[in-house]
């Protein structure tokens, strides 16, 4: 059982401390610029899933925005097991989020190359993680523009346009949001789309355009090795509505069954085969390589 909510242990630049004596200083510039990264890492059976990817991303978000990198991959591992020990973890998420640090008071310019970057990681409890009632019946989606800044392959804590489209599904009666740039589907507001068409999974290719999913990487060579056909290309709303199936990806969902986007049923209205099939293989083969 996880520890309760307000006994959380966090993690503060070196300190594990409860939830409610964590204090950042308001000119951190996460706070007043959203000048941070993070990651989000899924813990099933008190163990960290795809845990190597998620660092190896945070690194090259770091490298891409010049934020100094903080803690080796060694040491962030300790503070995700001790985080995990401490809170009594056994399902649920790890959150992560590195800030430039604090400026010592607003400005656009970056501080000195001396000043230390905010860490925080926090637990947050998901029983219901790998049994999820959603995954049963499968997610509705509705498109929306994209409207987010041209660097989505870097994971910023910009998120209040997702928020908004998050916001935009909920008052329509769906699920989420797929975002739509040029024509085409670029993903969703916090994983990856995709569609099956004769069998074949269909997914945008990596670019700048979209995050660069550790679940995404991981599913797809679990897709290949199972000798399932994967097609990186764009495709469209319509091509969505038409196809045999749709899902999405993300470390918090695992793979989710979409069942209808824009009011139209996709395929037989009910999750399909192939996303039920690459659930299940997704779960077996990370819980044997978590750590």
């Amino acid at each position: 059982m996880s520890a309760m909510h307000n006994n959380r242990i966090v993690y503060l630049n070196g300190e594990y401390l409860p939830e409610s004596e964590a204090r950042i200083s308001i000119f951190d510039r996460g706070f007043v610029f959203a000048d941070a990264v993070y990651e989000v890492t899924s813990v099933i059976d008190g163990k960290l899933l795809d845990f190597d990817g998620h660092v190896a991303r945070l690194e090259r978000s770091l490298g891409e925005l010049g934020i100094r990198k903080p803690l080796t991959r060694e040491a962030l591992l300790d503070i995700h097991r001790e985080l995990v020990a401490r809170n009594e973890l056994t399902q649920g998420l790890l959150y992560l989020q590195v800030s430039r640090g604090n400026s010592g008071d607003r400005d656009f310019l970056f501080p000195a190359e001396d000043v230390a970057p905010t860490v925080v990681l926090f637990t947050q409890s998901v029983p219901n993680l790998v049994d999820a009632p959603k995954a049963r019946t499968g997610i509705k989606v509705i498109s929306v523009p994209d409207l987010r800044w041209g660097r989505r392959d870097i994971k910023t804590v910009q998120l209040l346009y997702p928020s908004m489209a998050k916001m935009m599904a909920k008052k329509a009666g769906a699920d989420d949001s797929w975002f739509v740039q040029d024509g085409f589907v670029t993903e969703g507001t916090a994983n990856n789309a995709y569609i099956v068409m004769g069998g074949r999974i269909i997914t945008r290719a990596l670019s700048n355009d979209i995050l660069h999913g550790i679940t995404r990487a991981a599913l797809l060579g679990y897709a290949r090795e199972a000798q399932i056909e994967v097609v990186e290309m764009n495709f469209t709303i319509e091509q969505a509505q038409r196809a045999d199936e749709a899902f999405i990806t993300g470390a918090s969902t695992f793979v989710m069954p979409v069942v209808e986007i824009d009011g139209v049923k996709i395929g037989s209205g009910e999750p399909g085969r192939v996303a039920i099939r690459l659930r299940e293989l997704y779960i077996h083969e990370a819980r044997k390589a978590a750590i």
